[in-house]
């Protein structure tokens, strides 16, 4: 690492520290050609490989683009879709490459966005998964509702009064 003061090509890490939740690193450096300090702080690249091959960073804004257009129309906020995609990155970090195909990251929006609203999921996954006729949404809306758990059945007994 050169030295921004004297550009000297040698520099020494004094401290390295976990920085951003241990999304980047902050080193403290000493230059011994001229004893200054300064601090640099090194992330930790994500890049998405395309199918036609090319390679561009992972974007978060991407991500939320792509599933605002599935939400269109429904109840959810711009909160909601950027704590998705935080979710999505945190996902696909896990797995502990720093490249990683645009596949996985339309897998690893699915599960969040079906816990977020079922119709958006249902949207995306038409688009991503490339349904080609009705019998696709109904295979996938089977799949929906044999995931959801059981309404509880509470029967009448919540019209009742409370006795005197």
């Amino acid at each position: 690492m050169r030295c921004p003061f004297c550009r000297f090509a040698d520099t020494r890490v004094v401290d390295s520290r976990d920085a951003n939740e241990g999304d980047a690193i902050r080193r403290r450096r000493n230059c011994p050609e001229c004893g200054k300090r300064f601090t640099t702080v090194e992330e930790i690249s994500l890049a998405v490989v395309k199918r036609c091959g090319v390679t561009e960073p992972f974007s978060r804004a991407k991500v939320i683009s792509g599933v605002r257009k599935a939400c269109q129309g429904r109840p959810v906020d711009e909160d909601a879709l950027a704590l998705l995609a935080q979710k999505v990155e945190e996902s696909i970090r896990e797995g502990g490459t720093a490249e990683v195909p645009a596949h996985e990251v339309g897998l690893a929006i699915l599960a969040p966005l079906k816990d977020l609203d079922e119709v958006a999921y249902l949207r995306f996954a038409s688009v991503y998964r490339a349904f080609d006729s009705l019998a696709d949404f109904e295979a996938e809306i089977t799949a929906l509702r044999a995931s959801k758990p059981a309404p509880h059945e509470t029967g009448p007994s919540h019209l009742l009064m409370p006795a005197s």
